[in-house]
């Protein structure tokens, strides 16, 4: 199995008093408290959600 077609990212900042569509994306990519991480498949559809949060999260 490669890295290559995988992304981790990291919850740096919390959704709390963001959109609800944002909080929702957070859950949606496995994130849960600050500093969690999740190691997502690179895919157009995740791409999209990190760059709606992306004032969130951080790239590994």
């Amino acid at each position: 199995m490669t890295t290559a077609n995988k992304l981790k990212v990291q919850l740096v900042k919390s959704p709390i008093g963001t959109k609800e569509s944002h909080r929702a994306t957070v859950r949606g990519l496995g994130l849960r408290g600050i500093n969690s991480t999740s190691e997502l498949e690179d895919t157009p559809a995740v791409r999209g959600m990190i760059n709606k949060i992306s004032y969130l999260v951080k790239i590994l």
